[in-house]
């Protein structure tokens, strides 16, 4: 039976291959809703990389629908799933066109765009009709390969995207892209786990570093290499060589035990707490706020996480100075503010520069929604995180001087 058009992939230079790290960026949508969904994955073979991780992702309740990748007949994909066994059988359907897909909740193309623009347009068209309100559509392509299915993702990103990743450990390395073409209500939040993200690369199991910190000693240890060719003779290549560890673990990034409670709010970062204090700011409303400021050495974890679930409703950068974080003068440094949209209300994270700070990383695009405990971005050595909260909905449980840890120390509660 002849395939839907949006399974294929024309005009490209040969095929991509899908390895098991971007098949998990690819189903990580699907694989963070707590709730019971259903998730349609468009281009499904067995063996697939992509299958087995949309398999992988089912959860009790979940429904997952295949439409069968070209050249792969729909008998031989149920005889595939009906060999994972009666669990995940009875939770996976085949159908032999997307014409009898219904809805879902995330819908994954599970072959890398590798066309033209019309025609990676035309397969986003086609793969968009079936997203149910405030869905995601996950694609990738491999920009090395194809100028015209990376730029029109692109312009669909900028337009609609919700995430973005670059997978390096593929071959070859493919980005991407999350995009929801309607808005998502924000209480859906609170129903997701943290993100899976590539952008941290596991050392353990427990450890990992950000993909700005093995970019870092990247050109710590190339700097080396290049004074020992230009001076064989000296010692100097040995500075930038043993400064790549410390820049590499300036970007550790721990996995950290987020609190179940739905009622905590959790630490932006690691720090000290530098006040507690309830003031008014015009920019986020007439209300009044509850600010909790951590100051981070530069000794402190610095990835960001978010310190409840919500969407992210805006985001901006104020201009100003770069004085010690530390000091009364850090409420006018350059800052970087997420505002949420909460059930309880607004919540705001300042990522504010500091003394030697001078670089905010923040990856979560206006529209997205993030998890209570989600790393989000990070700020580049010393600087200080602040959290602003409905002061009328939430009651503060940290003080100045307390130690606080990411993602792990409630340092509110929602009355």
């Amino acid at each position: 039976m002849t395939q839907s058009p949006a399974v294929r992939t024309p005009g490209r230079s040969g095929p991509v291959r899908i390895g098991e790290r971007a098949a998990r960026t690819l189903v990580a949508e699907f694989a963070r809703i707590n709730d019971p969904k259903a998730a349609l994955l468009v281009g499904a073979a067995p063996g697939s990389a992509v299958l087995a991780a949309a398999i992988d992702a089912l959860l009790p309740g979940d429904t997952l629908t295949l439409v069968p990748a070209e050249g792969t007949a729909a008998g031989t994909l149920r005889e595939h799933v009906t060999a994972q066994g009666r669990w995940v059988a009875d939770r996976v359907t085949v159908v032999d066109t997307l014409a009898e897909a219904e809805p879902a909740a995330v819908v994954v193309a599970g072959e890398a765009l590798t066309g033209t623009a019309d025609e990676t347009r035309a397969t986003i068209e086609g793969l968009a009709k079936y997203l149910a309100d405030g869905a995601v559509l996950s694609v990738a392509t491999a920009p090395g390969r194809t100028a015209g299915a990376a730029a029109e993702l692109d312009r669909q990103g900028a337009l609609y995207g919700v995430g973005v990743d670059l997978v390096l450990r593929n071959t070859p390395p493919v980005r991407v892209f999350r995009l929801r073409f309607t808005p998502a209500d924000a209480a859906a939040a609170g129903s997701l786990a943290p993100a899976y993200r590539p952008s941290s690369v596991p050392l353990t199991r427990s450890m990992h570093i950000d993909s700005n910190g093995v970019a870092a000693a990247g050109i710590s240890l190339g700097l080396a290499a290049l004074a020992r060719l230009a001076r064989p003779k000296s010692k100097l290549w040995l500075l930038p060589a043993l400064a790549a560890a410390p820049v590499a673990a300036f970007f550790r990034d721990p996995e950290r035990d987020v609190p179940e409670d739905p009622s905590a709010v959790v630490a932006a970062a690691d720090g000290q707490v530098l006040s507690v204090q309830r003031l008014h700011d015009e920019r986020f409303g007439d209300g009044e706020f509850l600010r909790v400021a951590v100051f981070l050495s530069v000794l402190d974890v610095h990835v960001n996480r978010s310190p409840v679930a919500g969407k992210v409703v805006d985001y901006f950068v104020a201009d100003g100075g770069f004085a010690n974080a530390m000091k009364p003068q850090a409420e006018h440094n350059v800052a970087a503010y997420t505002v949420l949209d909460t059930a309880h209300g607004t919540v705001v994270v300042a990522q504010r520069t500091g003394l030697i700070a001078r670089r905010i990383v923040q990856r979560a695009p206006i529209g997205s929604l993030l998890a209570r405990g989600e790393r989000f971005g990070l700020i580049r050595f010393g600087s200080r995180t602040d959290v602003y909260l409905p002061a009328d909905a939430a009651d503060p449980l940290v003080g100045p001087g307390d130690k606080v840890v990411g993602g792990a120390t409630v340092i509110a509660r929602w009355r």
